[in-house]
C-alpha cells in the first residue's frame, strides 16, 4: 500500500491532466446540452479503462522496484546480468551509468586485489628473512644463562612475536584464511607458550601457577596458540610481581590472571578496540594497541568469545570462551 500511495503522487501530474481532459469533455457536452447519459456513460467507460491501465501500470513498477531492491545487494558482475533489454530511454540513460561504475568498481578491486597480494607476498618474505637473523643470534647466545643473555633472549621474542603480530594483522584483511578447526588438546598449546615464554618468567622471577587439565576443544590450533600468547604476553608485560594462573573453568573457558597493575575501569569497554591503549599503553610508549584487536578478531572468526575483567593495583582475567557460540560460516 505504501508503494502504492507513492507511485500516485510521483505520478500525480498525469493523473491529474487525464482527469482535467475528462472534465473539459464533460463540460464541453454539457454547454452543447447533450443528455447527462451520454456525458456520464462516456466518462464512466474512461475512468474504467484509466483504471485498469494504472493498475497494470502499478503492478509492473512493483515488479521492477522488488528486482531493482535485490540487486542493491548484489556484487557489480551480476548485477548488469540482470539489467533490462528493451528499457526507456531514462532508464537506458540510467543503466550505462550503472555499467560505466560497476566496471570501474571491478578496475578498483582488481588493483586493490593486486597490490594487497603484492605486499603480503612482499612481508611473507620479510618475516622469513628476519627470523634468519633472529635465530642466529639465538644460536649465538646458545645456553649462557647470564642476567645479559636472558635480557637479549627475552628481546628476540618480543621482536619475534611483533613480526608475526605484523603478518597477523595483514591477514586479518584477507578474504581467505587458513582457518582448519579439528580437536585441539588445550595443554599442548598451554604447555608450547609457556615453555617459549619462560624467560620472561625467570627473568621477572613471577610464580606460574597452573594445573593441567587435560581438556580438548574444537578450534584452530595455530591462531588460537596466537591469542593464547598474545594474552600471556600482556600479562608478563604488566605484571612486576606476584603471579601468573592459568586455569578451566567448565565448561570451556580459558582464564589467564595476573597480580599486575590492572586496567582501570574507563578503559575496559575499549581494551579491544584496534589502537586503543589506554592508560597502561601511555605508560608503556611501546604499546600498539594492537594485540588485544587481533586476539578480539581471531576469537570471533574461531567462534570464540574473549572477555576481561579487571582491577587496578589487584589485577586482570582474561576469559576465553572456547565454545563454538557462533557459526563460523557467518564471517
Amino acid at each position: 500500500m505504501k508503494f502504492v500511495m507513492r507511485y500516485l503522487r510521483e505520478h500525480f501530474n498525469i493523473i491529474g491532466m487525464e482527469l482535467l481532459f475528462v472534465c473539459v469533455f464533460a463540460l464541453i457536452f454539457y454547454l452543447y446540452h447533450l443528455p447527462i447519459e451520454a456525458i456520464l456513460y462516456p466518462a464512466v467507460i474512461c475512468m474504467l479503462i484509466g483504471c485498469i491501465f494504472g493498475g497494470y501500470s502499478i503492478l509492473h513498477a512493483y515488479e521492477k522496484h522488488k528486482k531493482r531492491v535485490i540487486m542493491q545487494d548484489l556484487h557489480g558482475n551480476v548485477m548488469q546480468e540482470l539489467l533490462e533489454e528493451n528499457a526507456k530511454i531514462e532508464e537506458e540513460d540510467y543503466q550505462r551509468i550503472i555499467v560505466n561504475l560497476c566496471q570501474e568498481m571491478q578496475l578498483m578491486e582488481d588493483k586493490m586485489t593486486n597490490s594487497y597480494q603484492e605486499m603480503m607476498d612482499y612481508f611473507t618474505v620479510w618475516v622469513h628473512q628476519i627470523k634468519t637473523p633472529i635465530t642466529s643470534m639465538r644460536l649465538h647466545l646458545g645456553t649462557e644463562d647470564s642476567p645479559l643473555s636472558q635480557r637479549l633472549k627475552s628481546d628476540l621474542l618480543r621482536i619475534e612475536q611483533y613480526v608475526e603480530m605484523v603478518l597477523t594483522y595483514l591477514r586479518m584483511g584477507a578474504d581467505v584464511t587458513d582457518y582448519t578447526f579439528r580437536t585441539v588438546h588445550l595443554d599442548k598449546v598451554i604447555k608450547e607458550n609457556i615453555r617459549k615464554l619462560r624467560g620472561d618468567f625467570i627473568m621477572k622471577n613471577l610464580n606460574l601457577v597452573y594445573v593441567p587439565s587435560d581438556e580438548t576443544v574444537i578450534s584452530d590450533e595455530k591462531w588460537l596458540s596466537f591469542v593464547i600468547e598474545q594474552v600471556l604476553s600482556n600479562a608478563l608485560k604488566y605484571t612486576n610481581e606476584g603471579s601468573i594462573t592459568i586455569s578451566f573453568e567448565k565448561p570451556s573457558t580459558l582464564c589467564i590472571s595476573d597480580t599486575g597493575i590492572g586496567i582501570a575501569p574507563e578503559d575496559i569497554p575499549r581494551i579491544f578496540e584496534k589502537g586503543y591503549t589506554g592508560g597502561n599503553g601511555r605508560i608503556d610508549k611501546r604499546a600498539s594497541g594492537l594485540g588485544l584487536y587481533l586476539c578480539k578478531e581471531i576469537c570471533n572468526r574461531l567462534g570464540h568469545e574473549i572477555s576481561v575483567t579487571s582491577e587496578v593495583e589487584i589485577g586482570t582475567t582474561i576469559k576465553i570462551n572456547l565454545s563454538q557460540y557462533r557459526r563460523v560460516s557467518e564471517f
